[in-house]
């Protein structure tokens, strides 16, 4: 079931009334002349079980234990924003899965071997993703060398192809700003890849919670401050369709330095793309679960492929 994202980028006031998410608007009720033209008195409702994930930027945003308690049952993602309205918190559920103790179980015995094996499946099938958004937006761009990379990774990545592709590949989707390079803190457009890759990792590190393993765990990073490693993981095949989205909002874009209302609202469209995945089309928040359940069944020995996400050009 494709779940909703709520944004909140204005003061709101979210509790819980009767099971169901409630807003209510304080700048309404300080002008009674407005509130008479919306309906229901100005406030809205939801029924939670729809909900996959709230963004709240806005510094003066009330939210209740009551309701959040209520989103947690329902492994709702609750994400927080600073004062650059970027994402910089994350809030989830520790308890999502009947089977949890044996999941975990599972993940915590995985051998280095079968770690260092899926990390190069994930690795591959981003070099693959990237160079298809290439060849989308740069037919001439010789893409084929990524192609190749990808047949050259061994288990683990032990010769870092990764990092050659992406050496190739940032300066070719972006041909026309010049010195381009993939840095947190670079010139845009890496505020939007910053912003897309922290709604990409909260819609992952919720389907991890669902499938019922442990964020913290990864198979790769290992961060001992970083609570979402295995989130970092498992995005990694998942970050071309950011990249393909902050293209198209670059070139269509006068200011991309500025990260306005309508360029979030075109980022987070991202969970809801079309990607192909084990041969079936799948938006892509469906997806992460998908690759998220692939990785338990790995961890449990039932397949030893990881189930990951196709960019397909239309």
């Amino acid at each position: 079931m494709i779940k909703q994202t709520l944004y909140f980028s204005n003061p709101a006031i979210l509790c819980l009334r009767n099971k169901q998410l409630l807003i209510r608007f304080p700048e309404l009720e300080k002008h009674p002349e407005i509130k008479q033209f919306f309906c229901d008195k100005g406030e809205v409702t939801y029924h939670i079980p729809d909900i996959g994930m709230i963004i709240l930027d806005h510094p003066q945003i009330t939210i209740t234990h009551a309701l959040m308690i209520e989103l947690m049952k329902h492994n709702v993602a609750i994400v927080t924003c600073d004062e650059t309205h970027h994402p910089t918190g994350l809030l989830l559920t520790l308890h999502s899965n009947t089977l949890q103790n044996e999941r975990y179980r599972e993940q915590i015995a995985a051998s280095e071997p079968l770690k260092k094996q899926l990390w190069s499946q994930l690795i591959r099938q981003k070099i693959l993703n990237q160079a298809s958004v290439l060849r989308k937006h740069h037919p001439s761009s010789n893409a084929e060398f990524l192609v190749k990379l990808s047949k050259q990774i061994k288990s683990g990545d032990t010769t870092n192809r990764e990092s050659v592709a992406a050496a190739f590949y940032w300066p070719n989707l972006f041909p026309f700003i010049k010195g381009f390079v993939r840095h947190k803190e670079g010139i845009a457009p890496n505020n939007l890849l910053n912003y897309g890759y922290a709604i990409l990792r909260a819609c992952m590190a919720r389907s991890i919670i669902e499938a019922g393993l442990l964020p913290t765990l990864g198979i790769h990073h290992h961060n001992r401050y970083n609570a979402y490693c295995l989130a970092d993981d498992l995005m990694e095949p998942f970050r071309p369709f950011v990249d393909d989205v902050v293209y198209q909002i670059v070139i269509n874009t006068n200011n991309p330095n500025e990260l306005t209302k309508e360029i979030k609202y075109k980022l987070l469209s991202v969970l809801y793309i079309d990607c192909k995945i084990c041969n079936e089309t799948s938006p892509l928040q469906i997806a992460t679960l998908r690759t998220a359940r692939s990785l338990q069944q790995c961890f449990n020995g039932t397949i030893r492929k990881l189930h990951l996400p196709e960019f397909k050009i239309n």
